[in-house]
């Protein structure tokens, strides 16, 4: 699963789906966007912004390992685990 084959749901899928509403999950990637346009540091992820922030939202929504959303994002579960870690500060830092 990825951001192509969820962003034409309902939204009220949508939001069964990733816990967030549309409108939410769109103001999430564009925290996300803009931090790592100010912040551009590191290796570029593999995967979009919109992507990195449904990958986040299953971790928290889903309760699933990282091992197992590793294997279904085709991704190291340490690369998750940053992953999934970078989202949550960035996140976290527009909130507070």
């Amino acid at each position: 699963m990825n951001y192509e084959d969820v962003r034409n749901l309902k939204d009220g899928d949508f939001k069964r789906l990733c816990g967030v509403t549309k409108k939410t999950f769109a103001a999430m990637c564009q925290v996300v966007f803009k931090h790592k346009q100010l912040n551009s540091r590191g290796r570029k992820s593999n995967l979009s912004i919109e992507n990195q922030v449904l990958l986040t939202l299953s971790f928290w929504r889903q309760y699933r390992t990282l091992f197992h959303l590793g294997r279904d994002w085709n991704l190291h579960e340490s690369n998750v685990s940053r992953l999934v870690r970078r989202t949550e500060d960035i996140c976290n830092r527009s909130v507070g």
